[in-house]
């Protein structure tokens, strides 16, 4: 399949390549309309082994030199310490895509990519994924639809690659899993058509398991990873300390889901009682994710051929602009 505007494939590049970039890679070889130039990594291209032998590695100082064989970029990093400065120089030189996941953090990290690529020229889609991503747009459904009522969302069970991300870069942790669980409890009450105030300790508890290397105190590591600003300060946080050998063992699944809920009320009196519920039961947090930045991709390449530029969020991008068809065969196949 060729793509629809143009009559050739959107060439995209990935930026790191851990999970994410893994699930990238697998994710573009299931869409026709999308050819992977390229890996750009850190580290020594020599030492990476890539999923696909015909997939090419090079190091991340060589990117700006192919700023014009790349369509859209698609930045892998973690939200922790990478792609706070990544979007930004980037979006320079490419349009890009990032998964950044720090909630409260996002309008700052919004108006600095923003700026850089209204003046660069370019389209930058940030926070893409399944949460921020879909489960935001069906936040906003929800509310459109049902103004009184209350949403609520829930994450897992399974492993946060964010929350795993930030508990890593911290001195000390040579690997480490994170879980989410949410608080069964809390669903049933919501489910019920009741509309509860819940904090986040009454919705979710954190469960982690880290190995940590020798020479450094656990102590020290657990209140770090305990008082973590935005991560885990303001849950309930276990802190567990394993082998490297029991943790590629027991935690090397990558399983995650969550629901968006909405608690709603229409009619004269508000006597009609409706729950509004979206969910995802995934058995590769990053493959789907990644599924999800590839699609998005689409929608950088379709607007930037229409002349659209700076930084934008799903909230800002029609669907149609995901899907690699026309708009005919969409109202004909799917409306």
């Amino acid at each position: 399949m060729t793509n629809i505007y143009n009559n050739k494939k959107i060439r995209v590049g990935i930026v790191g390549y851990g999970n994410l970039g893994k699930g990238v890679e697998l994710s573009v070889s299931q869409n026709h309309d999308i050819a992977l130039v390229g890996v750009f990594t850190r580290r020594n291209p020599k030492t990476i082994k890539t999923l696909f032998k015909s997939t090419k590695v090079f190091s991340i100082d060589d990117a700006d030199a192919m700023k014009n064989e790349i369509d859209v970029m698609i930045l892998c990093g973690g939200s922790a310490t990478d792609l706070l400065q990544q979007s930004i120089d980037f979006a320079k030189n490419f349009n890009i895509i990032d998964s950044f996941d720090t909630h409260a953090k996002i309008p700052h990290h919004f108006s600095a990519v923003n700026k850089i690529a209204l003046s660069s020229g370019h389209i930058a889609i940030i926070s893409v994924g399944w949460d921020p991503g879909l489960f935001s747009l069906n936040r906003l459904y929800a509310e459109s639809i049902l103004p009184f009522g209350a949403t609520y969302t829930f994450w897992g069970d399974g492993v946060s690659q964010g929350h795993s991300d930030a508990i890593r870069r911290i001195d000390g942790v040579e690997d480490a899993v994170q879980y989410t669980i949410p608080i069964q409890e809390a669903i049933d009450t919501i489910r019920s058509g009741e509309m509860p105030l819940l904090s986040a300790k009454q919705k979710h508890r954190r469960v982690c398991f880290v190995v940590a290397e020798e020479a450094f105190d656990k102590d020290e590591i657990k209140d770090k990873i305990v008082n973590m600003p935005d991560y885990f300060i303001d849950y309930d946080t276990k802190v567990y300390f394993i082998s490297k050998e029991e943790l590629h063992e027991k935690h090397s699944k990558m399983k995650h889901g969550g629901f968006v809920l909405r608690s709603g009320f229409t009619g004269q009196n508000n006597n009609t009682k409706h729950i509004y519920e979206f969910s995802l039961k995934l058995e590769s947090n990053p493959e789907f994710t990644a599924s999800v930045l590839t699609a998005y991709a689409r929608a950088a390449f379709k607007l930037r051929l229409e002349g659209a530029k700076g930084a934008k969020t799903v909230y800002d991008i029609a669907p149609s602009y995901i899907y690699p068809g026309s708009n005919s065969k969409l109202r004909k196949e799917f409306l």
